[in-house]
């Protein structure tokens, strides 16, 4: 419910979390003309950020700010050390997932906003600004894309599986494992797509374009909405262990719940389950 205005419900902090990814999404899409003379700045190796994803994530911000006082916000470009706390409501934000796809033009790049409350998960929105869809979900509403109800794949045959991937692209030490872990998931599958964009990844996932789904490094604000979309269309979203997938950096693993278990084998025995050297 509402409370002095102040949006308080799953459906409710939906409707903020879609309206401030709108606001997002005008930005990017009015500054694709200009991108070819945008300023990059690099965050590290291979890590960019310009203008447009910290004009994006002011528009998000004054809009939760506007109809959400005192929720907190946790970005990659605005306070990404702080954790997502137990008791309130906090939003977690991605004002442009695909930063490097969209100053090439490649058509892989999206908002991703999710609304948590007291520590859960509770909504979430994906704007893929590459094509006409958002999808959304609230806990226990479902999953949709474009106001339309999406589940996950019925494919219980890894050998037909299409999977989707990110590489850990800042994290070099990481390269080698990975790549054991991708021969494995190659070797066995029909195929592994890597976009980009690892909210668009979990989208596709939700919709069954790809039966499942794995990365070893991502951040909250990457996932938190893609988790919530997927498990609302019936998916599955762990850690490299077979934990639920929680609020923090580190892998994810995600599929149908055919796909899931027989992926995570896959890619533990890959690396001889040394799990806990990858954080």
């Amino acid at each position: 419910m509402t409370v002095d205005g102040v949006a308080q419900s799953p459906a409710e902090l939906l409707d903020v979390a879609s309206e401030a990814a709108a606001k997002a999404a005008a930005v990017i899409d009015a500054a694709v003309a200009t991108r070819g003379g945008l300023h990059w700045k690099q965050k590290g190796e291979s890590d960019f950020v310009t203008e447009v994803d910290t004009n994006a994530e002011s528009a998000i911000i004054e809009t939760i700010n506007a109809r959400c006082p005192g929720a907190i916000i946790i970005g990659e470009e605005l306070s990404p050390e702080t954790e997502v706390e137990r008791e309130g409501v906090t939003f977690l934000v991605d004002p442009l997932d695909g930063t490097t796809n969209f100053l090439h033009g490649y058509p892989e790049y999206s908002v991703s906003i999710a609304a948590v409350i007291d520590g859960e998960l509770v909504a979430g929105v994906v704007r893929n600004l590459a094509r006409p869809e958002t999808f959304t979900a609230t806990r226990g509403g479902g999953a949709f894309m474009n106001g339309d109800k999406i589940t996950v794949s019925k494919e219980t045959e890894p050998y037909r599986a299409l999977i989707g991937t990110g590489f850990p692209f800042k994290r070099h030490d990481l390269l080698e494992k990975y790549a054991q872990q991708f021969i494995k998931v190659s070797s066995h599958t029909a195929g592994v797509r890597r976009a980009g964009s690892a909210a668009v990844d979990l989208s596709n996932l939700a919709c069954g374009r790809f039966d499942a789904f794995w990365e070893l490094v991502l951040a909250p604000w990457d996932i938190a909405a893609g988790t919530l979309i997927v498990r609302e269309a019936g998916g599955i979203v762990t850690d490299l262990a077979g934990n639920q997938k929680e609020l923090a950096h580190g892998p994810v693993v995600a599929g149908n719940p055919e796909i899931h278990p027989w992926l995570l084998r896959l890619l533990q025995k890959a690396i001889d389950h040394d799990i806990e050297s990858i954080k």
